[in-house]
């Protein structure tokens, strides 16, 4: 029996989620990737809010190749996050490989200050 896709995405999901938690000291950056667009969040998972979140669909996001909106977006939700006062997350790559556009994007995010 072979899976779907995004039945594999999903089991891969689980798997890090099992590993992977935010707290209100260390939240966690979730990616999200469509065909279109890139989105990230920076969720506490104990009291189960997202602290803050940044998309391509944003107006202060450079258009170019998909890598570079993704590290434009990443470094986005690393600014959003230390005016918030989040310097560490865990970073949840949400069952997608680090590859591509989840890796600018982390990548971005490193280069404007987030640690993880």
């Amino acid at each position: 029996m072979s899976l779907t896709k995004s039945e594999r995405r999903q089991r891969i999901k689980f798997r890090i989620r099992k590993v992977v938690t935010g707290t209100s000291v260390k939240p966690r950056l979730s990616v999200f990737r469509s065909n279109k667009e890139i989105y990230a969040q920076i969720i506490d998972d104990v009291n189960g809010v997202t602290l803050t979140s940044a998309s391509s669909r944003e107006a202060g996001i450079t258009r170019g190749a998909n890598s570079e909106t993704a590290a434009s977006v990443g470094k986005l939700i690393a600014e959003k996050a230390l005016k918030a006062g989040i310097e560490n997350v865990s970073f949840d790559r949400n069952g997608y490989l680090y590859h591509g556009r989840v890796k600018s994007l982390a990548e971005g995010a490193r280069e404007a200050g987030l640690k993880f």
